[in-house]
């Protein structure tokens, strides 16, 4: 019996115990290390080679293009072919740009045209992992297990957030070249963890699947469209994170208005993960279980107040608590959404699903940055940040008395797929 059509409890040690959880929380963590260790890196050479704020910008647009532009396409071949597989290429795929940046690196750059070419290689990549590694959870966690096992599998995923970045701040001191090539070794060791996992017979590819036409694969995006817990849940996130998003200024905050060097950015940075991991252990051992909606809402605004102080202060460690505050309350909302989701998606669309979402919310970081980049040129950094954070408390408002269903969700058994 799926995990998604119980309402019983299992405990942590019974999830952990399921086969191949523990190979796919482990991949996650290894393949986010290494990534964000990769993305630490690259913001920081991309703004020494140039030292303009729009080229922030611009990176996150290189990586966003193809994960939307394939959107219809990603989530077709995750329901259609065996999502482990797809997974693995995309995962080799990811492998293969992190060396290019190494080697990039080797040749002292003063260009960052090659690194943008190789960010939206990045995102070709990453647009067919999300939807085809995502709905995996929903499979693997054994009955009645799955928001709790999306809760651990935040927290360990979390130490990506620490590890990788503070990494990267040690390493490029040195060279940026040993950082990429440290990320490059973490992620080929997330991929032979995750060859080792074994998914569920039923898992399997249909033998007669529907066939592929226009109607099939935008069918994710309708399913979402028309129904309304999903719709409201998703676009809340959007707005948050378009509007909100203030991590590719790091670099700039780090420097010039906080007057820090190369360790201290990595650290800034990695306090995103210290407050997300803080919180998703928590949420491990004390899932929430009540009031599921509003919590949602609150964390959304949370998020946005923190955001608002980032933007104003010259402080390092206001700076620090801001970002800790920025990315517990981002976890909350990420563990509510993370179960939201399958909970309410049947699994013949979930793979369509997540691609809408990944694009909606996982690479519209990407298309945030590029706003908060063009933002920062036009208007300073701090204008940008501290405003983002304003307008997404403004959604919350807006949300919290527009979508009452949304509001209203008290617990996650309440919920089926529609």
């Amino acid at each position: 019996m799926s995990a998604q059509h119980s309402s019983g409890r299992a405990s942590a040690l019974t999830i952990l115990q399921a086969p191949s959880v523990g190979a796919y929380i482990g991949a996650n963590v290894l393949l986010y290390v290494g990534l964000s260790l990769q993305i630490t890196t690259l913001a920081k050479q991309v703004y020494d080679i140039t030292g303009r704020e729009i080229d922030l910008g611009i990176l996150g647009l290189a990586e966003f293009l193809p994960i939307a532009l394939l959107v219809f396409v990603t989530g077709t071949v995750a329901d259609r072919f065996n999502r482990k597989h797809v997974s693995q290429m995309a995962m080799g795929g990811e492998l293969t740009c992190a060396l290019l940046l190494m080697w990039y690196a080797s040749t002292q750059p003063t260009s960052v045209v090659p690194i943008f070419f190789i960010a939206m290689l990045f995102g070709v990549s990453r647009g067919f992992l999300a939807p085809a590694m995502r709905p995996l959870a929903a499979v693997l966690a054994p009955a009645g297990g799955l928001p709790q096992m999306i809760a651990m599998y935040s927290a360990v995923w979390t130490v990506s957030g620490i590890v990788g970045p503070a990494l990267s701040g040690f390493l490029y001191n040195s060279s940026p070249v040993l950082a990429y090539g440290v990320g490059s070794a973490i992620v080929s060791c997330a991929i032979l963890l995750f060859s080792s996992i074994r998914l569920p017979v039923a898992t399997a590819p249909r033998e007669k699947p529907e066939r592929v036409s226009l109607t099939t694969a935008v069918e994710g995006l309708r399913f979402v469209r028309r129904t309304p817990l999903l719709f409201a849940g998703i676009s809340l996130d959007l707005f948050a994170v378009l509007l909100g998003g203030a991590m590719a200024l790091l670099p700039v905050i780090a420097e010039e208005r906080l007057g820090v060097g190369n360790i201290a950015y990595g650290w800034l940075r990695s306090s995103a993960g210290i407050g997300s991991g803080i919180v998703a252990l928590i949420l491990a051992i004390r899932p929430l279980r009540r009031h599921i909606g509003r919590w949602l809402l609150l964390s959304v605004g949370v998020f946005g107040a923190g955001t608002i102080v980032l933007g104003l202060t010259r402080t390092y460690w206001v700076a620090f608590a801001a970002m800790l505050i920025i990315h517990g309350a981002d976890m909350v909302s990420v563990f509510i959404r993370g179960a939201l989701v399958p909970l309410v998606t049947p699994d013949d669309k979930r793979g369509r699903v997540s691609a809408v979402e990944n694009v909606f919310i996982g690479a519209t970081n990407e298309l945030g940055a590029f706003k908060s980049g063009v933002s920062a040129q036009l208007l300073g950094v701090s204008i940008a940040v501290a405003g983002g954070g304003m307008l997404t408390v403004g959604v919350v408002v807006l949300w919290w008395f527009k979508y009452t269903r949304l509001r209203d969700i008290d617990r996650f058994d309440e919920l089926t797929p529609a």
